[in-house]
């Protein structure tokens, strides 16, 4: 009986001794902009010059799933093929693509960033990307390859990409 008696003591004891203070647990609030601005040296905006000016030379292209040339093309493939052209080595996929690089607000994205879309009707799933290639307040212009007419150059004010519009990513 002495035994019971000093274990629910003990019990007692420590149940009175913890903090009069919850435990708060503090999550941090995670902002989703880059880190760091994009710091535009001459080279760095040469680079992202390049990459847009190589993407825009495949204007009129037709899509082609999985291709990577002038006979073909389709969205990561002239997004992965113009940053190659760099020697910047990307993902293939669009998948791969969307997790790569920092997260950017839409309304801070510079050119050479790149927009990701879910096209799919009923889905947010991200199947689609593009790069940006011209920005001014309240206008983001972007090149991509679309199944319908191939490579060509559209705006994020269109309805049809801004409904689509899921997030924007800072490779550079």
């Amino acid at each position: 009986m002495k035994k019971i008696i000093l274990l629910f003591t003990l019990c007692l004891c420590f149940a009175n001794c913890k903090s009069s203070k919850g435990i708060v647990t503090k999550k941090n609030k995670t902002t989703h902009t880059a880190k760091h601005p994009r710091t535009t040296t001459s080279a760095t905006s040469k680079t992202i010059e390049n990459i847009i000016d190589y993407a825009k030379s495949f204007q009129g292209t037709r899509y082609k799933y999985g291709g990577t040339t002038k006979r073909g093309m389709d969205c990561s493939g002239l997004v992965v093929t113009a940053f190659q052209k760099e020697d910047i080595l990307l993902p293939r996929t669009t998948a791969d693509l969307s997790t790569r690089g920092d997260w950017v607000d839409v309304k801070e994205v510079l050119e050479g960033d790149l927009l990701f879309f879910a096209t799919k009707k009923n889905s947010r799933r991200i199947n689609h990307v593009a790069i940006v290639t011209k920005v001014r307040p309240g206008y983001v212009e972007f090149i991509h390859s679309t199944t319908s007419k191939g490579v060509i150059t559209s705006t994020l004010s269109e309805r049809y990409w801004y409904l689509a519009y899921v997030q924007a990513r800072r490779i550079m």
